[in-house]
């Protein structure tokens, strides 16, 4: 074993903290801290998510010849505290409000080396220069428009660049605090009664039932769309401007929306109080708006570097009705989201940033999300008799499994490695088939305990994803776009047909995940239809199941019908039901 070969990346110090290895600038593990201490977006040191990326790749900590930390402390805390408290004397509350958070960030070496008892190199680098090179480095394209917009890093919202022969080129270092599309995108919907910082993709689904020209009032002449473009307005190329008279978080923590906003819109919404026609309105108009700005800094962007392709990162990148409006424009021939655009991939580009720092870079292809934990049968089963499960293991796994799909259960699939990122992409999925319609409300009732507007996606073999949507290039496969439907749908899969016309498709080749491929292929044999819904194994409010008890536990809280985990199929007893 070289031990120069390894770098350890961290993400740590915001939300949803993680830990990625690489090899020779291959990522051969990633992990989420969520999946570990199962507080969903946690902010907690990913000290299991480390140790089980080492556990992965079968290495020690002091193997590695670097680690890479995924964010700039010092600049930090000088951006977001030390120079706006010279500015504005209302800004050194965030100081004394913020007192341990900043303790965190002076002493961010001392605690990654007491937690890990790594004694050699730590390199630091930017948070959107990490998102962006973990979009174009796993994209496998030599040159590339660079888009990184989340909420807030290095106290900038966004960062532009050009990819040439894998270089990397800034345009554009960011619109600082508190202008961000990705903070105001969680400030209505903290407004809207969700959790910021948690369910903005709640907004963007309920978004497609509203109508965004529609008049605020019969008093008011403007539109909830003409209120948002006087919140969100574009400045030179590409500086997001927010209005800070409709918003309150430049000012106040845990606060969010302005006095004014709340004049013009109403009262926040309580969650579990009635969603009205304008908080839908609402949600329209901000989706509208996005989109709207997004385009015209793209379309800045491609004439300024005449680039044909496009990497996309940052948490407003798992937008996927604005990245399938994207893909449809046709303004790129190609487009690559990272799949864990959201503050937990930086950890991918860290693993990249500091191979080329440290000469051990070489591009790569076909990059695929599964990095996670993995379980052989002997573990499972072990596990499943401690839990004192029903269980068989049938001769032709994958032809039983399609029959309980074609016959109308819910089927729970744990196989494999875990995925990083959000989606789930066949190896920890709840699959149904996609028909009647009635099985979208089924499932985000009585499966997922969610808000029934909620769209559930579709997961069909690549090689007949043209006859069923309207895809403008070979593959998605990491459900990233919302694509529309073409008329089969209507008839064959209504059950994964959002309000709009569209749905989050991924994708499914052999080479990318061939277990998978081989479950629809026989649900194919058996009903005529190559598609089957794919949602994320975990209920609302909880991380996407990690383990064999994870899996059983969430298992035994639904009405899943039953469990494949690994060669196994787990039933419920009666009394379980």
């Amino acid at each position: 074993m070289k031990k120069n070969s390894y770098i350890l990346a961290i993400n740590y110090l915001g939300h949803d903290t993680s830990a990625a290895i690489s090899y020779n600038s291959r990522i051969i593990a990633a992990c989420e801290e969520e999946r570990y201490n199962k507080d969903k977006h946690t902010r907690k040191f990913p000290i299991n998510a480390i140790n089980d990326c080492l556990k992965i790749v079968g290495i020690k900590i002091n193997d590695l010849e670097a680690i890479a930390f995924c964010d700039r402390p010092q600049f930090a805390i000088s951006e977001m505290y030390l120079k706006p408290a010279l500015d504005d004397k209302k800004k050194l509350d965030f100081i004394d409000r913020d007192k341990e958070k900043i303790k965190n960030f002076l002493n961010v070496e001392y605690q990654i080396r007491k937690e890990t008892k790594f004694n050699g190199n730590i390199k630091f680098y930017s948070h959107h220069l990490c998102h962006l090179a973990g979009s174009y480095y796993s994209s496998g394209f030599k040159d590339s428009l660079l888009f990184s917009i989340d909420g807030l890093g290095d106290n900038v919202s966004n960062h532009v660049g050009n990819g040439v022969n894998y270089e990397i080129n800034l345009l554009h270092k960011g619109s600082k605090f508190p202008n961000s599309l990705g903070l105001f995108y969680s400030a209505i919907t903290d407004y809207l009664g969700w959790r910021h910082h948690c369910d903005e993709g709640i907004i963007m689904a309920l978004a497609s039932y509203g109508n965004p020209y529609q008049k605020i009032s019969s008093k008011s002449k403007d539109s909830y769309l003409d209120i948002m473009r006087e919140i969100i307005k574009n400045k030179k190329d590409f500086d997001i401007v927010i209005n800070p008279d409709y918003t309150s978080y430049q000012y106040e923590k845990d606060t969010w929306v302005s006095k004014k906003f709340l004049k013009i819109f109403g009262p926040r919404r309580k969650y579990n109080h009635k969603i009205t026609s304008n908080h839908i309105n609402i949600s329209s108009a901000l989706q509208k708006r996005l989109e709207e700005i997004v385009f015209m800094q793209l379309k800045k962007a491609k004439k300024l570097t005449g680039q044909k392709k496009l990497c996309l990162t940052g948490g407003v990148a798992l937008n996927c009705s604005m990245n399938g409006k994207i893909l449809q424009s046709k303004i790129f021939d190609e487009i690559f989201v990272q799949p864990a655009s959201g503050d937990n991939g930086t950890a991918i580009g860290g693993c990249y940033l500091a191979s080329k720092d440290l000469k051990k870079f070489k591009p790569i292809k076909d990059w695929d999300s599964y990095k996670g934990s993995d379980f052989n049968d002997e573990q499972i089963k072990k596990v499943l008799k401690n839990k004192k499960c029903l269980f068989t293991k049938p001769k032709n796994l994958y032809k039983e499994v399609a029959k309980q799909l074609a016959n109308g259960k819910i089927v729970s699939w744990f196989q494999g490695k875990a995925e990083f990122g959000p989606r789930a992409l066949g190896n920890r999925s709840i699959l149904a088939k996609p028909f009647p319609i009635s099985m979208k409300d089924y499932i985000n009732k009585n499966v997922k305990f969610r808000e029934n507007f909620r769209p559930l996606a579709p997961a069909i073999l690549k090689e007949k994803s043209k006859y069923y949507f309207k895809l403008n290039q070979e593959e998605t496969p990491h459900m990233l776009q919302a694509i529309k439907v073409k008329t089969i749908c209507y008839k064959e899969t209504p059950a994964i047909i959002h309000e709009d016309g569209t749905a989050r498709v991924q994708t499914v080749s052999k080479k990318m995940n061939m277990k998978f491929w081989k479950l629809i292929k026989e649900f194919e044999k058996i009903t005529g239809c190559p598609v089957l819904i794919n949602t994320s194994f975990n209920v609302k409010g909880q991380p996407i199941v990690n383990s064999p008890v994870d899996a059983i536990n969430c298992f035994l809280s639904t009405k899943i019908d039953c469990l494949c985990i690994g060669s196994f199929i787990v039933k419920k007893n009666t009394n379980e039901k």
